[in-house]
Order: C-alpha cells, then structure tokens, then sequence
C-alpha cells in the first residue's frame, strides 16, 4: 500500500504544479490557442477542455466524497480522451476558458475542504475501493495530469519558438 500524504504536502503540490500549469498558458499567444499540434492534433484550448473535464470530475467527487460521475469513466482512457474532446471541440474559445477558470477554482475551493483522514481513507468516499489512496486518485486527475500535459505544452511552444525564429533569419545553430 502506498504511503500516506499530509494534507499540507498535498495541496502545496497541487498548487504548485497547478500555477505551473496557469504560467505555461499565459505563455501562448491568444491566436496560437487554436492552433493544432500541442498533444496529437489537439491544440491548447483542447488541452485547457481536456483538463477541466478531469478536474470537474474530482470537483463530483470531493463535493458529494463519493466515487461516482460522468459514464465516460466506463471507456478505455484513450476513447474518453477522444469523447471529451468531440464535446469541446466544436464550443467557443471564451466558453472553455471560462468553464476552466469556473472548474479549477472549484476544485482548489473543494479540495481545501478535504481533511487528512479523507485524503488518505478510502473509506470516506462511498463507493472507493478500499485498495485506492483518494490522494493517489485527485493527484492522477490533477498535479500529475498538469505535468504530464505540461511537458507536451512546453515541447510545443519550443517548436513554435524555434519556428519563428527560423522564421526571422535567427537561427543562429
């Protein structure tokens, strides 16, 4: 079974990875936001919808502390990753930014609320297996889904970077 988390420890990294997240965003161009590439074909608005739909999911779970929400968790990861996007492919850039302004506050606002025991029992949240760490369960829908889109969102600004100045005759190699 794996170790237990502070209550400290785990939000300060949910935080922390969080910002780095909201850091990396405000680095993209709003006319880039669109663009395709990020992760596959999606673009940053894609990977903004993407994560709002985890984070919306832990926003159910943390409010009701039950393990229970959307029918896609029934799919295979990589068919609910293709259904989240086909939901938000086709909604507005503003409609997206603003649902993940609206979800990730949420979030932060639901998970401050989660004691130490919560965290760590699964036998808090009705319907958890008892063999899961509800902090292993918020973490791989939070802190470790930021970074894991982190580094696809840092690669794509790089290529992009490194295309523009090319672009410019700088590229000094």
């Amino acid at each position: 079974m794996t170790d237990n988390v502070t209550r400290e420890q785990f939000i300060e990294e949910v935080r922390r990875t969080r910002q780095a997240w909201q850091a990396a965003l405000s680095q993209v161009p709003e006319g880039r936001l669109q663009e395709a590439g990020v992760c596959g074909d999606w673009s940053v608005k894609d990977l903004i919808a993407h994560i709002a739909w985890y984070e919306g999911e832990m926003v159910g779970l943390l409010s009701r502390r039950e393990l229970a929400g959307s029918e896609l968790w029934n799919l295979p990861l990589e068919a609910r990753n293709a259904a989240i996007h086909a939901l938000s492919q086709d909604r507005p850039l503003p409609e997206v930014l603003a649902e993940a302004r609206e979800t990730a506050a949420a979030f932060l606002a639901w998970l401050a609320t989660l004691s130490e025991e919560e965290l760590n029992d699964p036998g808090r949240f009705t319907n958890m297996p008892l063999e899961w760490q509800p902090w292993m369960v918020i973490a791989s829908n939070s802190s470790e889904h930021y970074q894991e889109h982190l580094s696809q969102l840092h690669a794509w600004l790089a290529r992009g970077d490194a295309a523009a100045a090319q672009a410019r005759g700088d590229d000094r190699g």
